[in-house]
């Protein structure tokens, strides 16, 4: 039996102080910290290329193999952190990541985000802060919060019938890193054919701009930085929750075999992301791209797995909630993380890469494309019968009418009821408390990236 939640607001504000202490208390004590390490990676090379006449591709982190992975482009948006010290970078890092956290629960929470008041969203704010992807994103200092905020943003633009300025922030995201280029190719399968336009123009806009500020940073990226693996990390290592991931902890070296995993992937894609699209359902259609990102990524750190959170929205969405919270309660445990030394056997081959199958298994069977009874489509009125189809695509995501503000927050790990967008009718390291510190530098004591191959000898 479900304990009941408070009614009264003394009650709640009493629900959200105990359980914001004992989030604090947990993110402040937990035995693997990251310690801003991506942030200082970005920061150190930032800092060599623009005080000390280094290379940005060049640089690592002291006592480490570790340098600057992304293009060029995304070296150009970091250099106001030559500016700053480190620690004021990592104050606005952390603001940042923040802001850019709120841009994207409002954008799938839709037109009818005030309805959840503080009370769910001081929830939502509590439970996100145990999503392990998050907590990564935030102790890492990374960058995928504020691309999802982008790519989102267009997702928007289109729900809405403003398509005709969509584009730019997959464009800028897909110029800063290169998995949210997918998302272009969603474009095209939705027949959005200038939106793409301005993405691919946006994006080769914004990588020829690097390529004049620093020629040599940018013909050293994609002629050899790019296809070097070895600068990101090993392919076998369980932080990697990738399709890649998968068959490196396998043994199976082939290509041939990963490429032929990713051609399936992609047509599993291709066809439910259509069928989103043509039914106006842009939150899942964005939610799907998200997913198959991660799988045919080559590396897929387990804070790259903030590409979910859209899939919470539409697993709440499509009336799910326990889906959602099973699914949500599982990426906050860190279990992956109980293979780091050993994946072999049975129990390592599905423990190890539980995260890549929960990210599967949203590919194959997230709703998509379908309207529950009850929710509303586009209208804004608080009738429960369903609007008629309208020519014009409504909000990214109206909320279902659930009376109860914070029934979203509390069933669906944090993310907010975000409803269909109908359309003519019919996207490390491990934190968990329980995980023993290692010699690895990114403990507590001694930090590193996600991105670290093998731990050192004791």
């Amino acid at each position: 039996m479900t304990p009941a939640l408070p009614r009264t607001d003394r009650g709640r504000l009493l629900l959200v102080l105990a359980l914001a202490t004992l989030v604090t208390l947990f993110t402040a004590t937990v035995p693997l910290l990251r310690d801003w390490f991506d942030l200082r990676v970005y920061y150190g090379s930032i800092d060599s290329w623009a005080h000390h006449g280094g290379r940005v591709y060049d640089y690592r982190v002291p006592g480490t193999p570790y340098g600057f992975t992304y293009p060029p482009f995304a070296a150009v948006a970091m250099l106001p952190m030559a500016l700053l010290g480190l620690h004021a970078a990592i104050a606005v890092a952390l603001l940042l990541n923040l802001a850019a956290l709120a841009v994207v629960l409002r954008l799938l929470a839709g037109p009818d985000w005030r309805r959840h008041g503080w009370y769910g969203w001081a929830l939502t704010a509590c439970l996100l802060a145990l999503f392990e992807p998050l907590r990564d994103t935030f102790s890492f200092g990374q960058v995928n919060l504020l691309l999802l905020a982008l790519v989102l943003a267009d997702a928007t633009l289109l729900a809405t019938g403003r398509g005709r300025l969509a584009g730019v922030g997959i464009g800028l995201a897909a110029a800063i890193k290169l998995t949210p280029a997918l998302f272009i190719g969603l474009l095209l399968l939705a027949g959005r054919r200038r939106a793409a336009a301005v993405a691919t123009a946006v994006a080769l806009g914004a990588t020829a701009f690097a390529a004049g500020v620093d020629p040599d940073a940018s013909r050293f990226y994609w002629t050899e930085a790019l296809w070097d693996t070895d600068r990101v990390g090993r392919l076998g290592y369980v932080s990697n929750q990738s399709v890649q991931g998968v068959l490196a902890r396998l043994g199976e070296p082939d290509r041939a075999v990963w490429a032929v995993a990713v051609l399936l992937i992609l047509g599993v894609w291709a066809l439910r992301t259509r069928r989103a699209a043509a039914a106006g359902d842009w939150t899942a259609a964005f939610a799907l791209t998200g997913l198959a990102a991660c799988l045919v990524s080559p590396i897929t750190w387990v804070h790259h797995l903030v590409w979910l959170l859209p899939s919470f929205a539409v697993l709440v969405r499509a009336g799910r909630p326990r889906v959602a919270g099973a699914v949500y309660a599982v990426l906050c445990t860190s279990v992956v993380w109980l293979w780091f030394d050993d994946a072999s056997g049975v129990d390592g081959f599905l423990g190890s890469n539980t995260y890549a199958w929960i990210t599967l298994g949203l590919l194959l069977w997230l709703p998509a494309g379908q309207l529950r009874p009850g929710l509303r489509t586009g209208s804004r009125s608080t009738s429960t019968t369903t609007a008629a189809p309208v020519p014009t695509a409504p909000a990214i995501s109206p909320a279902s009418v659930q009376t109860d503000p914070c029934t979203a927050a509390a069933t669906a790990g944090g993310v907010v009821t975000a409803g269909r967008a109908g359309a003519g009718g019919a996207p490390s390291e491990p934190t968990a408390s329980t995980f023993p510190a290692d010699p690895k530098p990114q403990s507590s004591s001694e930090r590193a990236s996600s991105y670290t191959a093998d731990p050192s000898p004791s």
